[in-house]
């Protein structure tokens, strides 16, 4: 173990060195481990030339043995001959302050005290008491521990502790799975929507087509991410590689923890990331902001060259909740029905109420889900679309229905269609009474059959009638017979409960006449509380699978005719939707983890947590200039998507560390992260907590470029993206404050040195927002400040988390050890440099860049020449910058 000594000349001639050394975990060091110092004297840090000035061995044993667990060892050269100096061995034991007068290091010299006292690479040297779990989804620490000195002369103890987290890739790959599985879902829902007229089987089968060529892309990248072994995070260097581009640029947890005499400790987390963007795509277009405004603005013409209604992003939106909403409640409800049976075998009279009651729940929020004009409006679409369709002006004028057959007409003298009117319908694409709408366009009354795969026919699934009047009212009676039978179960269920009960007591009036309809269907089923029960519980179980099976076809038309207006540019924009969301979910999922952990024994925030759900709180500091502006775009939309995720906690089945990993399951427009726990710890949650209810999350984003390229765009271009973004997620950082005062005493939030009210942060917050300031900064310290105030996540992204992200981060840590924790001013600047130097005492002349994947020389930086930049912030000075050079140049041609 080599140790190098800097040459200092300090004041007091007796210079004392600080160098941290740690055991890496695959060493198992044992009290007979065998340790060996060599020393060097390093004239200079910069150059790579030293000399030996001696070395020193000691056993682990004897370091723990020894008193106060120190050893003083005295240097020898290889001969043995005894050199000057000695070397002291202490053990550093996280969480205890040393009971060591640190004075004598100079005080007269400020300038040559040396903060950094330990730094490792490892969880060797980490004592883990009294200090919160990051979690287990964090791996490869490095750890940093410095001494500063604070206001009162005391000195304080903080380490900084950065992790890479393995949620970087195995969300994306479980977010991959789940893509692959929806498309193949409705690439099958497609199949079995059973005849088609030519022109809309050509359109589902271009769609099918499609999603052919998203699901092989998903499967290729996720065949290639499955090939990765050993690594953690993504480097910016890597950020425009295909097989990577769902993966998060550096996702990293940087924790710092303070030690103080005779205060508690305190720890304060930020997770840093690269901005979630489709870099892999590019940004010659724009970002997903600009491309889907732009999108939803065309796809009305496209809807009108491909003869589709056009619904809007909130039908869309609507008929994906239902599909969802079904596949989740269908099976649930079956499942409480057999649980409701089960109850009446054993004759359990609580076993019955209860599986009434969420038999009851789930059906209601069934049709109640159902209840929408937007299903009844599809199947009629759908009706539409079937083979041989004849609308009823067809039939009252067939000369004009033959010769317009197979196209939609338009014409301001057009009566409006049955379809027009409904909601989603476009008036642009509106069919008419005046149309002839028979869907056979080649004549005949026998179709080309739909072909499955190579060659093999799809299912024909359709119980609406071809040939006949669609009845309008026929989906209604569908999803009221569901209502009509939960309405005998509950009716047959009271009957039994009350012959069950000895007790006669006075029924109510509408207890009668549920008496009444148990007696009429009682009379006909005698036997068992089972046997009386399985008959209306089956028809209950056929009546909610025949409505799913029609909801489900009119929903996948609705998709259908979105997808055929949007080809191809829509599934483009799906693509790269995905790829945002996806990093953006794996930095939420990786800072969720992480304040879970380090709540767990905080009561107010367990409460919080159910009750109101967490703030996330990203810090942007991309500018509004060039690509960036792009990404910017492709970040807020991939932000604004986490809020259709939610957070359920679970019991692991094992401690292992492979059970304790997050699980991810749901669709595209609801996914769910489950988080295993292990068992102690998950029953010492909240009960509301451990019967699983979902835990929301609230993301904001603040956004304030800090670069040159910022400069350029506050005086020559648009930054009215960043005002727009700031201010509508004030709005939602507001709302959530709001909320959580109703739902809490604000007594439960943690509390600070610094007793600003929240109230006026944020009101302080909404005037920066609105206030014309360049590069104003502000808006990301108060922002800041809320979230922590608040419990929140703290997030802090730039365009590859490297730079602006490591100047901001050290920028708050010393911030905050001054605010909380009395720093002093004299050594605020000292402890900022520290924090960003890469360079320490023990470094000769090189440095690691995690990176670049080696060594790199650390030279000064090449000189480069930014004139424009540099000069741009004076239009003064550019004007003189233009005219010299112009004289430059004339005098060099001439």
């Amino acid at each position: 173990m080599d140790c190098f000594r800097l040459h200092k000349q300090l004041a007091n001639g007796d210079p004392l060195f600080l160098t941290g050394v740690t055991f890496p975990s695959e060493y198992h060091a044992s009290p007979e481990t065998l340790v060996k110092l060599t020393v060097y004297d390093a004239k200079d840090k910069n150059q790579e030339s030293s000399s030996l000035v001696g070395s020193a061995t000691f056993s682990v044993g004897e370091l723990l043995r020894a008193k106060d667990e120190r050893l003083t060892l005295s240097l020898r050269y290889s001969d043995g001959a005894c050199a000057a100096g000695t070397v002291v061995v202490s053990r550093l034991k996280m969480g205890e302050m040393e009971e060591v007068d640190v004075d004598h290091i100079t005080t007269d010299v400020p300038s040559h005290k040396c903060p950094l006292v330990c730094e490792s690479a490892s969880h060797a040297g980490i004592d883990r008491e009294n200090n919160p779990p990051t979690g287990p989804v964090f791996k490869n620490p490095i750890c940093k521990v410095y001494r500063f000195q604070t206001e009162d002369s005391k000195w304080m103890l903080v380490r900084e502790q950065m992790e890479e987290c393995t949620l970087s890739f195995s969300v994306p790959k479980q977010l991959l799975s789940l893509y692959i599985q929806e498309d193949m879902s409705r690439v099958q829902d497609l199949r079995e929507l059973g005849e088609l007229s030519p022109h809309w089987d050509n359109l589902r089968k271009e769609v099918m087509t499609r999603y052919g060529g998203i699901i092989s892309s998903y499967q290729e990248t996720f065949a290639e991410l499955d090939k990765i072994t050993g690594r953690s995070f993504k480097p910016s260097c890597c950020k425009a590689q295909k097989s990577l581009q769902f993966i998060p640029i550096n996702l990293h947890t940087q924790r710092m923890r303070v030690t103080c005499p005779k205060k508690t400790d305190a720890f304060y987390d930020i997770v840093t990331v690269g901005a979630p963007a489709a870099h892999f795509q590019g940004f010659k277009c724009g970002g997903l902001q600009r491309l889907l405004s732009r999108y939803e603005a065309e796809k009305k013409s496209f809807s009108t060259a491909y003869q589709c209604i056009y619904y809007s992003p909130q039908h869309t939106a609507k008929a994906q909740e239902v599909l969802s909403t079904m596949s989740l409640l269908q099976p649930l409800i079956t499942s409480l029905a057999e649980q409701l049976l089960q109850a009446a075998q054993e004759h359990s009279c609580p076993g019955l109420r209860d599986a009434l009651k969420n038999l009851s729940d789930k059906t209601e929020q069934f049709v109640h889900t159902l209840k929408d004009e937007l299903v009844k409006s599809a199947l009629l679409a759908l009706h539409a679309a079937r083979p041989g369709y004849v609308s009823k002006s067809q039939k009252q004028n067939p000369a004009q229905g033959g010769q317009h057959q197979g196209r939609v007409l338009q014409g301001a003298e057009q009566s409006p269609s049955p379809a027009q009117g409904l909601p989603g319908h476009s008036p642009a694409t509106s069919t008419t009474d005046g149309t002839a709408m028979c869907n056979n366009v080649d004549g005949s009354q026998n179709p080309h059959p739909l072909m499955r795969g190579e060659g093999a026919p799809l299912k024909h699934q359709d119980s609406i009638p071809h040939h006949k009047e669609y009845d309008e009212e026929e989906w209604d009676r569908v999803w009221a017979n569901v209502a009509k039978c939960l309405n005998c179960v509950i009716a047959m269920v009271d009957k039994l409960l009350e012959e069950d009960n000895s007790k006669q007591e006075p029924v109510p009036e509408q207890q009668q006449q549920q008496q009444q309809l148990a007696d009429v269907i009682i009379s006909h089923n005698p036997g068992t509380w089972k046997e009386q029960l399985c008959p209306l519980v089956t028809r209950l179980k056929e009546c909610v699978m025949e409505v799913v099976e029609k909801a489900r076809r009119g929903m996948t038309f609705v998709l259908l005719q979105e997808a055929a207006c949007s080809i191809p540019q829509g599934f483009l924009l799906q693509q790269r939707r995905d790829v945002v969301f996806s990093q953006a979910l794996a930095a939420l999922a990786c800072g969720f983890v992480m304040r879970l952990y380090a709540g767990m024994q905080d009561q107010g925030f367990l409460r919080q947590l159910h009750l109101v759900g967490l703030v996330a709180q990203f810090e942007s500091l991309l500018s509004t200039y060039s690509e960036e502006i792009g990404m910017l775009e492709d970040m807020e939309v991939g932000i604004s998507d986490l809020q259709r995720v939610l957070f359920q906690i679970t019991e692991a089945q094992t401690d292992d560390f492979r059970d304790l990993q997050p699980l991810v399951c749901g669709r595209r427009d609801h996914f769910t992260v489950e988080v295993p726990l292990p068992r102690l710890v998950f029953q010492s949650l909240p009960a509301e907590i451990r019967e699983g209810k979902p835990l929301r999350v609230f993301p904001v984003m603040f956004n304030v470029g800090i670069n040159e390229q910022q400069t350029i765009a506050e005086r020559f271009g648009d930054i009215t993206l960043q005002e727009r973004i700031n201010q509508r997620n004030f709005e939602t950082l507001e709302a959530y404050y709001k909320s959580l005062s109703e739902k809490l005493p604000l007594e439960c939030l943690p509390s600070f040195q610094t007793q600003a009210d929240l109230k006026e942060l944020l009101e302080t917050l909404g005037q920066n927002v609105v206030t014309k300031k360049r590069k104003n900064v502000e808006i990301l310290w108060i922002a800041a400040t809320i979230c922590r105030r608040l419990n929140g996540i703290r997030f802090t992204s730039c365009k590859s988390a490297k730079d602006r992200t490591s100047m901001s981060v050290t920028l708050e840590q010393c911030a905050l050890l001054r605010d909380e924790h009395q720093l002093s001013k004299d050594f605020f600047i000292r402890a900022l440099d520290c924090m960003r130097s890469r360079l320490t005492q023990g470094d000769v002349g090189q440095w690691d860049d995690p990176e670049a994947g080696g060594p790199t020389d650390n030279k000064p930086a090449s000189r480069h020449f930014y004139p424009i930049a540099l000069l741009l912030v004076s239009s003064h000075l550019l004007v003189v910058w233009l005219i010299l050079s112009l004289v430059f140049l004339l005098a060099k041609y001439q």
